[in-house]
């Protein structure tokens, strides 16, 4: 079958010292430390079969192009990867996706019903491995598994026509046939993913907030959009999107924010104490990759405002080390966390309710290709700022 693999160099740079979950010559947890002149090339791979009883086969129809995709395949002046995280390569990239079921072991049990998968039957999948008998899955936090594996970063993607996965990380998104009609529901299925972790950032990790609130969404990439939408629909009274591009900010102010701040020609702390009376915001949400541009201007916020308890989440990926201003999270009650993946805490079920229930996310597409054509524009989106999500669309 096609796939779409990337390959890299292992090349440690110095001072690097292999982690106790590393391996040699093949797999990190710090990606840009290690891998060097990255490749996105075409590849043929066997059509995946059924190994274990919990395994399911899953036809791909849509898969969306990530910010980690493109990260991985970017490399900076040195020539290392700009991804920080878990990676092993070669590797075939793709993990915002969905299909439908080929075949499916006889335990592999589909969480709708109880019951063993059906072929042609429509899903989407997690994209964490998490192994569910480490300590940190034990405790209910599978994001933070010990054993994590990921789909395109460490395992096998699925920017390919075929993929395998175990059946505990499948979702059933029949329901999204009550909105989407024929093969709309898997362009809407492969943005349940991305969805997700933006459920998990501003919901699970940064606490929700209470309907009144008022909230700052600094980003609008597909995760900062989707934030948008679920926070605007969890009652909060203004959101607020900083945001330059323009074609970004509007699509977010269909999603649901109040107002648009353009950071390069805005004061961006200024404007959203102008806009919330003072008070500021009680959640922040740091989706642009560069905490070290937009930290001071929440931090001006925060301390200028008349907000207590505020929560800046940290979603985006990035090795950059930044400075705070302990003296603003201590004097005004402020929180800093950070938030990684989308699994468990019923972040899955919960969004794809959202979106059978109303809350189209699609128009976050803004540009459909072909399988062959996602090498193309994996590059392009290392400087291209007018796409928002390039989707491969599959027969």
């Amino acid at each position: 079958m096609k796939a779409i693999e990337l390959y890299a160099e292992w090349r440690p740079k110095p001072g690097f010292k292999l982690g106790k979950k590393d391996i040699d010559g093949k797999l990190t947890y710090l990606g840009s430390l290690v891998w060097k002149n990255p490749v996105v090339r075409a590849a043929e791979r066997k059509i995946p079969e059924l190994i274990d009883d919990d395994d399911v086969i899953v036809k791909v129809k849509a898969c969306g192009i990530c910010g980690s995709d493109v990260h991985m395949a970017q490399a900076s002046e040195d020539g290392y990867i700009y991804y920080p995280g878990l990676t092993a390569f070669p590797v075939v990239l793709g993990h915002e996706f969905s299909g439908e079921v080929v075949k499916a072991g006889k335990n592999a049990l589909n969480k709708r019903n109880n019951k063993v998968f059906t072929p042609g039957e429509a899903i989407c999948v997690e994209e964490m491995f998490w192994c569910g008998q480490c300590r940190p899955c034990c405790d209910g936090y599978p994001n933070n598994c010990e054993n994590l594996q990921e789909l395109g970063f460490s395992i096998d993607g699925a920017f390919a026509e075929y993929v395998r996965v175990k059946s505990r990380y499948c979702w059933s998104i029949e329901s999204l046939r009550n909105i989407y009609k024929g093969n709309e529901v898997f362009i809407a299925g492969s943005l349940v993913e991305p969805t997700c972790v933006a459920y998990n950032a501003v919901i699970e990790r940064g606490g929700g907030i209470r309907p009144g609130d008022s909230v700052c969404i600094l980003g609008s990439g597909p995760v900062g959009l989707a934030a948008v939408a679920i926070l605007k629909r969890a009652g909060a009274v203004k959101v607020i999107l900083s945001e330059e591009a323009a074609p970004r900010a509007e699509m977010g102010k269909r999603l649901g924010a109040d107002y648009v701040i353009n950071p390069k020609k805005e004061d961006f702390a200024e404007k959203v104490l102008e806009y919330t009376d003072g008070m500021g915001a009680k959640l922040f949400l740091e989706a642009t990759g560069l905490p070290e541009v937009v930290l001071p201007g929440i931090e001006d916020v925060i301390w200028n405002g008349r907000e207590l308890n505020s929560t800046v989440v940290i979603v985006a990926r990035t090795d950059v080390k930044v400075p705070i201003a302990g003296e603003v999270y201590q004097v005004r009650r402020a929180n800093i966390v950070g938030a990684q993946g989308h699994s468990g805490h019923g972040n899955f079920p919960r969004a794809i309710n959202l979106m059978a229930n109303g809350m189209d996310v699609t128009e976050i597409v803004t540009k459909r290709i072909t399988l062959d054509e996602v090498p193309e524009n994996i590059i392009k989106l290392q400087t291209c700022k007018d796409e928002c999500k390039i989707t491969a669309v599959l027969d």
